[in-house]
């Protein structure tokens, strides 16, 4: 530009001589800047693409773990249901069908008697008396109009009646004694029928929970094997059991503000003063946290202690008697801290009626509302106590929906990871194609920031391809 300014020249001109000489180089230097451009192009597309290859194979190695958790988890899972329902079979038997030999030697009992009710009320009809066709025999003889032939008639005729008379009773009486063998019989039936309909309820019991398990170890296999539809279905439940157990810890949460604000305000009488010690937040504030993070911690391990949940093995596969103990232990520490939460639930209603009469005498006003609010004030008093003494429990069975949470945290995760590694791979591979055909339009571009000398050598070349022609004509 010293050059151009010293020769004293139009800045058009200048601009036309800067032009025609940058374009003359550009020209110079067309095959190795389009050299350039290309290998530039070139080496970033090839590293796009290694990349993405580098990124798909850690994608599918997430994958293939994420698979080989969730096959893990959901046979743990299914083993845990199997013993279950193992442990609830084997319970039935021992308390129905260890009864059984009892039920059988009854059943047998009862039949037994019920036969020989039976046998003793079956209707056997009289036998008539060995001397009616005695009788009839002689009501054939012929009288002959002989007296004492009447006579032996009659006196028979009186003795066929009474004797009749006789039969009929006895029948009566054996009929009526048929009757309450029959009645008899009825309470054996209503125990046999008892009996059986307990029988028929124990073995539907037992084949229902034989279906439940047959049901539970198909889908056992299925995940043994690593089928797609059991990392499908581990995959939905795992979301599910996410989900479900965040929600729950939320209202964990809120339950856990409700107690931190319950026993924040009595906690100062107990640790001394409000003073500001971390990010703002007060001593009696920490403190309270404090106590509520220790009922938590509490509950996990005794949750852990009664194997509820299996966040910590080493807990479970403790001595019974030690884990019991244990479980005791941690119960009455919670019970004790519950305790305490009761104290403070009632001391924070006392410091809020002292706050309350404080300000009422500051300003003066002692009307009848303060004997209203002390009549109705133990009612206060009594829900914020029981509050204090239930929260610590309820916080207790937060452990149950963490434990949920933290197992399907790994699956979750995972497939979180092998979705964001799936889009860099996308977007890799888009980048490298860009830059595949950026190269090819710089090219053109290039060209067409020299077009002028482009097209002078062009026409040089058809003048010359035309002379050649004619020469060889």
């Amino acid at each position: 530009m010293s050059f151009l300014d010293s020769l004293d020249l139009h800045p058009a001109v200048s601009i036309l001589i800067i032009a025609i000489v940058a374009m003359i180089v550009l020209y110079i230097s067309r095959r190795p800047a389009h050299r350039a451009i290309i290998s530039l192009t070139r080496v970033v597309h090839n590293a796009m693409r290694l990349s993405a290859k580098s990124v798909m194979s850690v994608e599918s190695r997430l994958a293939n773990r994420n698979r080989e958790v969730l096959l893990s988890a959901g046979r743990e899972a299914e083993e845990r249901m199997i013993e279950r329902e193992f442990e609830r079979i084997d319970a039935t038997v021992r308390r129905d069908l260890s009864e059984y030999p009892a039920m059988h030697r009854q059943l047998n009992e009862e039949v037994t008697a019920i036969e020989d009710d039976y046998q003793a009320s079956i209707e056997v009809p009289p036998e008539p008396p060995g001397w009616v066709k005695a009788v009839e025999a002689v009501a054939k003889i012929p009288s002959k109009g002989d007296p004492m032939v009447g006579n032996i008639l009659e006196d028979i005729h009186h003795s066929l009646i009474k004797a009749n008379t006789n039969a009929i009773e006895a029948y009566r009486k054996a009929s009526h004694k048929r009757n309450d063998r029959l009645k008899t019989m009825m309470p054996h039936w209503r125990k046999v029928v008892t009996v059986l309909t307990s029988v028929d309820k124990n073995v539907t019991s037992i084949l229902s929970r034989s279906q439940t398990i047959d049901r539970h170890m198909g889908e056992y296999e299925n995940i043994v094997k690593g089928t797609d539809q059991a990392v499908r279905m581990l995959s939905s439940s795992s979301l599910q059991n996410f989900f479900t157990s965040l929600f729950v810890m939320i209202i964990a949460a809120g339950i856990a503000m409700v107690n931190f604000q319950l026993i924040a305000r009595p906690m100062s009488e107990m640790v001394g003063g409000t003073t500001s010690l971390f990010l703002g937040f007060q001593l009696n504030q920490i403190a309270a946290m404090i106590m509520i993070l220790v009922e938590l911690t509490l509950g996990i391990f005794l949750m852990e202690s009664l194997r509820i949940t299996k966040l910590f093995p080493i807990v479970g596969a403790l001595n019974d008697k030690l884990r019991i103990r244990i479980a005791w232990f941690l119960f009455v520490m919670l019970l004790s801290l519950a305790t305490i939460e009761a104290g403070l639930g009632f001391t924070r209603e006392i410091l809020m009626e002292a706050d309350q009469a404080t300000g009422d005498l500051l300003r003066g006003d002692q009307g009848g509302a303060v004997a209203l609010e002390s009549s109705v004030s133990w009612i206060t008093t009594g829900s914020q106590m029981a509050l204090g003494f239930i929260l610590p429990f309820v916080l207790m069975f937060v452990a149950i929906p963490f434990e949920t949470f933290v197992q399907s945290l790994r699956t979750v995760l995972g497939i979180v990871g092998v979705g964001l590694l799936r889009a860099l791979t996308w977007l890799l591979r888009f980048i490298g194609t860009i830059f595949k055909f950026l190269g090819k339009s710089l090219l053109h571009v290039y060209d067409l920031l020299i077009i002028l000398p482009l097209f002078i050598e062009d026409k040089i070349k058809s003048a010359s391809s035309d002379d050649d022609a004619l020469t060889e004509n």
